[in-house]
C-alpha cells in the first residue's frame, strides 16, 4: 500500500490538511527567522567606499567564494527560495482548498 492509496483510505488530501497546513506554517515562520537572522549578522558592504580611495583588490577580495560574507550571500538566497516556493505552494493549496 502507498502513501496515495492510504490518504485515499484516510479520505483523501483534504482531510489531512490541516496537519499538512499546520507543518507548512511552522517550516515558513522557521525559514523567516532564519532569513531575518542571515540578514542581521551579514556584514555591510563596502566595496562603495574603497572604490573612491582607489584602493586595488586584495587576496580576500579576490577569493570571495570563501569568505564569511559570501556564505551568507548565500545562506540569504537559498532560504529566501525555499521561503518563496513555500508560500506559493501554500498558497496554491489553500486557494484549492477554498473551491
Amino acid at each position: 500500500m502507498n502513501f496515495l492509496d492510504m490518504l485515499m483510505a484516510s479520505g483523501g488530501f483534504w482531510n489531512v490538511w490541516p496537519v499538512i497546513k499546520i507543518i507548512a506554517l511552522v517550516i515558513m515562520a522557521i525559514c523567516a527567522l532564519f532569513i531575518i537572522l542571515v540578514v542581521i549578522f551579514q556584514p555591510g558592504n563596502s566595496s562603495g567606499v574603497s572604490a573612491l580611495g582607489g584602493t586595488t583588490e586584495t587576496f580576500l577580495e579576490k577569493n570571495k567564494g570563501k569568505t564569511f560574507e559570501h556564505k551568507m550571500k548565500k545562506l540569504t538566497i537559498i532560504s529566501g527560495i525555499i521561503f518563496g516556493v513555500l508560500c506559493v505552494l501554500f498558497a496554491i493549496v489553500a486557494l484549492l482548498a477554498t473551491l
